[in-house]
């Protein structure tokens, strides 16, 4: 089961293949994903607009409205 910032980012994207696309991966990739990938968040940020304070809570927080590094 995806964590909730990954099914933020597909919803928004209007689905897994899509997300893909937008990020330039294979749709077999995303799909076996459990969340997103440290090293995928920026790009899923820019394609989508959901915050990485979202998409990896555990890797950013937000603080003042904005998403921040821990």
């Amino acid at each position: 089961m995806a964590d909730s910032g990954l099914e933020e980012a597909i919803r928004v994207a209007d689905g897994i293949t899509e997300l893909a696309r937008r990020i330039g991966i294979s749709q077999p990739s995303v799909s076996n994903w459990d969340r997103v990938p440290a090293g995928r968040i920026l790009s899923v940020e820019a394609a989508t607009g959901v915050p990485r304070a979202i998409l990896r809570p555990d890797l950013y927080r937000e603080r003042l409205g904005q998403a921040r590094w821990d």
